[in-house]
């Protein structure tokens, strides 16, 4: 048999399976799952069979799918740029397969186009008989959730799906870059700068280089400069709802404490839109691994991590918007509206804030014009890999800078970390100390504090001062990763509800202590925990003012904040979300609807 060979507690190979293709892309990665007989034999009694003869398409590159296939018998062929002069084979599936990745299961469209290879018959189910047959069959809804994740990640590390072809010096390709890196969307930068690629591309296009960024799809779709909104559109992110109804609730963030808010609120029942100004995940999305997250002895990366929650969410019918920046918060008629950069509006019975904080820059002397091309706040797999021949430093003392070190070792020669305290027991945890003291790769430097950014355009060294020895000097870095503390997401709030010093939103009593007295008289109750200055408001994760920076913490107080989000609503959720207030919805199952 090809394929993927038989794992511990994988399933068995169908009988239709034993002859599998002799081309069939191997399952090294767990990526492509051969379903059980019993898997195979549940899902044709929802399904339909359909004959399918050598080049019939499936999926199309570009275009949404709502149908979810599984290879009966011959082949089916994963392929990039169909039809287009740039046409690569990706992967080849054969029986007892199935053909889908994320996109599938969250509405995006597709990232590669699906074709008969060789004819056979295939089983067809729409999206609403698998989350109808998922719901019911929780084995089979991991295989595929787990195989659709590993695909995209595949997807992400191939290069596959739309180009962006800008200057590395360009500050509109830098934010194209960054909102598909951190949405997770596959896609390949080509660099103005040093790519032979982009010349032909341009001349293809009759486009001039001042004309960039473009984002180029199958060699038949160019945008020019798009916005994040318009590229979120174009691949297939949901839009911020239309309408002026009221909702039951809006949560505005979506890192851990948003997503754990949206999956707690929509199970019970409450009308649920959640916004998200840039990427789903927060911080904790851009960490490479997680090893101390409750549940998983192996470590997630957060990536993973969010995919898997913002999936859970959708699971139960909340509406997930990116990207949408909120812009102001206001009481009105018993509601509160927010409003958005562009101009549009949600009004909402109760908000919970989960904005957290953003990586605080860093400032010294050199160091603004290479932002984005050698200086980077978060450490994804595409900084990484351009990391591969140099040196490159981190400045940080905390779990994210830990996290960043140990990611980037797997790609960079030397990793140099520098701290500006005498140890990194303070702020880092015992686990990514012990592997940071092991790594070969890295080097730690204590008592130590960038000075000033040597380079260009590009980043050819830094210089660095021991406070302890008084010694400067140049470190040969190529690439500076900042990981130097954060500051809340809370300009948009200023005037609206009471904040700390530090900008960070008070909650429970301190809140109380900072309104008028006839505020909460009028309430008839104390102000709750985790509730703002406005009843009705609340806040949680690393928003709120005397929150642990923490993932597991930022998920509790977001599951918790919903707990108040009832008792302010008048209302208990009633086990298993069979609540029966008025202000509770029909669950809906499975992914998303």
């Amino acid at each position: 048999m090809s394929g993927d060979e038989t794992r511990p507690g994988a399933a068995p190979v169908p009988d239709e399976a034993e002859e599998s293709v002799p081309f069939e892309t191997p399952d090294i990665y767990g990526a492509y799952p051969r379903l059980s007989g019993d898997q195979m034999a549940r899902l044709a009694q929802h399904g339909r069979r359909h004959a399918v003869d050598a080049g019939d398409v499936l999926i199309r590159e570009g275009e949404r799918c709502e149908t979810f296939y599984v290879v009966l018998s011959g082949s089916v062929a994963i392929v990039e740029g169909y039809g287009t002069p740039d046409e690569h084979l990706l992967r080849v599936h054969g029986p007892g397969r199935f053909i889908g990745e994320l996109g599938l299961l969250n509405g995006q469209v597709a990232f590669y186009t699906a074709v008969v290879r060789d004819p056979g018959e295939i089983l067809a189910l729409s999206m609403d008989q698998l989350r109808d047959l998922v719901t019911r069959d929780s084995i089979l809804g991991d295989v595929v959730l787990r195989a659709c994740l590993g695909r995209r990640a595949l997807l992400v590390g191939q290069g596959a799906g739309f180009r962006i072809i800008g200057s590395r010096y360009s500050p509109d390709t830098r934010r194209l870059r960054e909102f598909a890196a951190r949405n997770r969307l596959p896609h390949r930068w080509i660099d103005l700068e040093t790519d032979e690629e982009a010349e032909a591309l341009l001349r293809r296009f009759a486009v001039g280089p001042e004309q960039t960024p473009l984002v180029i799809w199958r060699d038949t779709t160019l945008l020019r400069n798009p916005s994040n909104a318009e590229l979120a559109r174009f691949i297939g992110l949901p839009p911020l709802p239309s309408g002026n109804g009221h909702g039951d609730l809006l949560i505005v963030g979506c890192g851990p404490a948003g997503l754990a808010a949206a999956v707690n609120a929509a199970s019970e029942g409450l009308g649920t839109t959640v916004v998200e100004a840039m990427a789903t995940g927060g911080q904790a999305g851009m960490s490479s691994r997680i090893d101390n997250c409750f549940g998983f002895p192996s470590g997630i990366s957060g990536a993973e991590l969010t995919e898997r929650a913002v999936l859970q969410a959708g699971k139960f019918g909340a509406r997930i918007s990116v990207p949408a920046e909120a812009a102001r918060l206001e009481p009105r008629g018993g509601h509160y509206a927010v409003s958005f950069a562009d101009g549009s509006e949600i009004t909402a019975r109760t908000v919970v804030l989960a904005t957290g904080a953003r990586y605080r820059r860093l400032h010294v002397p050199g160091i603004e014009p290479l932002e984005g091309a050698s200086v980077h706040y978060s450490a994804t797999l595409y900084e990484a890999q351009q990391c591969r021949t140099d040196p490159v430093a981190v400045v940080g003392g905390g779990n994210s800078a830990g996290q960043a070190v140990l990611f980037l070792a797997g790609y960079a020669p030397r990793v140099y970390l520098l701290v500006r305290g005498p140890s990194l027991e303070a702020h880092m945890s015992r686990y990514l100390i012990d592997q940071i003291e092991r790594h070969p790769r890295v080097r730690v430097l204590l008592h130590t504090e960038m000075t000033e950014a040597l380079g260009d355009k590009a980043l050819e060294a830094i210089t660095v001062v021991d406070h302890h020895t008084g010694e400067h000097r140049h470190l040969a870095v190529r690439a500076l990763f900042v990981f130097t503390g954060a500051d809340p997401h809370t300009e948009w709030l200023s005037g609206a509800l009471a904040l700390d010093a530090r900008g960070y939103v008070l909650t429970g009593a301190e809140a109380q202590a900072c309104s008028v007295p006839e505020l909460w008289q009028s309430q008839g109750r104390d102000c709750l925990t985790l509730e703002t200055s406005l009843p009705g408001v609340f806040a949680a994760g690393d928003v709120r003012s005397g929150s642990v920076k923490r993932v597991a913490s930022a998920v509790g107080e977001g599951a918790m904040s919903i707990h108040f989000v009832h008792r302010y609503l008048g209302h208990a959720a009633a086990p298993g979300g069979t609540d029966s207030s008025p202000y509770t919805r029909p669950k809906e199952s499975a992914w998303l609807g």
